[in-house]
């Protein structure tokens, strides 16, 4: 299974706490961040990773059904 991962870049404020928690899927580019892949495996710690941006810039979709950030 996997998930679609999407970093919205008129609202990120490039904090790199995503790239701190998934360095494999996050990265800092420039003054934002940015999916490494939009397509990640299911884990856990990417839902840690958008639940911590501190501008909620990070989507994550199963099938086209958001499941992060969690409320």
């Amino acid at each position: 299974m996997s998930w679609h991962v999407e970093v919205d870049e008129h609202t990120c404020i490039g904090s790199g706490m995503c790239a701190a928690l998934m360095p494999e899927v996050f990265t800092l580019d420039g003054p934002v961040a940015r999916p490494v892949t939009s397509s990640v495996e299911a884990d856990e710690t990417v839902l840690d990773a958008a639940d911590s941006c501190p501008a909620m810039a990070i989507t994550v979709t199963d099938g086209g059904r958001e499941i992060g950030p969690r409320p």
